[in-house]
């Protein structure tokens, strides 16, 4: 009897001794997790370390800012490349990658004369269509899109009084077409007229044109070529805050004729 009570006082110590230690065992074992951990939380990206852009320059909002908005307003003529969409009639409605031809007008289903498209923008397009479609197609939806802008354009930007995107339709000179801008402005600098091209890698190249040389006969007379932008720099717009936003405007792209 002595030797059972003797083993049952041994267990129950045991027992005890080992539940005294359990909150000490839990505890480190907590530590040693949060000691795990720190390192996760503290490795979380930092304002510094993003990878959005700076902000682009004043002067490059403001050229893009134009070039979006002539885009909207654009007139369609022969070679430019468009798309027509109607909203869940696809495929039988819808056409990609519709050259204009040089008469303008352009087939389309269930209009049998076809649409007449020069000299309307995309929205008169659309318009024009969802009218004679309203005859087979239940609230017709209808959206055109200007993928590819093919007549020749040039355009003048800066410091001129009349800055705006202009048809190629004659053998121009950068002096000619400063003057159809209305001229230089005031604060304008032309000995640093800058004349900005896409190469055929899709690259830009700029070259620089001292014009008071070239008015005063000191300089051979530039002419543009298809798709140049000619830039007057001065008081508060700098060609080297543009330059490198005009690579990546796709509007500019569309408009100039870059071939990538």
């Amino acid at each position: 009897m002595k030797v059972v009570k003797l083993r049952d006082i041994a267990f129950v110590g045991m027992l005890a001794a080992v539940f005294a230690i359990l909150p000490t065992l839990a505890s480190a074992q907590v530590k040693d997790e949060t000691k795990l951990s720190d390192p996760v939380a503290v490795a979380k990206p930092t304002p510094e370390t993003a990878t959005t852009p700076p902000a682009d320059s004043a002067e490059a909002r403001e050229v893009y800012a134009y070039y979006n908005n002539y885009l909207t307003e654009y007139r369609l003529g022969p070679n430019d490349v468009i798309t027509i969409e109607v909203f869940g009639q696809c495929p039988d409605y819808c056409k990609q990658n519709i050259t204009i031809p040089p008469t303008a007008r352009i087939s389309y289903p269930l209009i049998r004369e076809g649409v007449l498209v020069a000299g309307k923008t995309v929205q008169e397009v659309a318009l024009e269509i969802t009218k004679k479609l309203d005859e087979y197609i239940i609230d017709p939806k209808v959206s055109v899109n200007l993928d590819k802008a093919m007549s020749i354009r040039y355009s003048v930007m800066g410091k001129v009084n009349t800055p705006g995107v202009r048809v190629l339709d004659r053998k121009i000179s950068v002096y000619e077409a400063i003057i159809d801008a209305g001229g230089v402005a005031k604060d304008g600098d032309k000995s640093k007229t800058v004349v900005v091209s896409y190469n055929k890698d899709g690259k830009l190249s700029r070259r620089v044109i001292d014009m008071k040389q070239v008015e005063a006969g000191k300089a051979e007379m530039v002419f543009l070529n298809p798709g140049d932008q000619v830039f007057v720099p001065g008081k508060g717009f700098s060609i080297e805050k543009v330059f490198d936003y005009l690579g990546r405007a796709s509007a500019a792209r569309m408009l100039f004729g870059s071939p990538l």
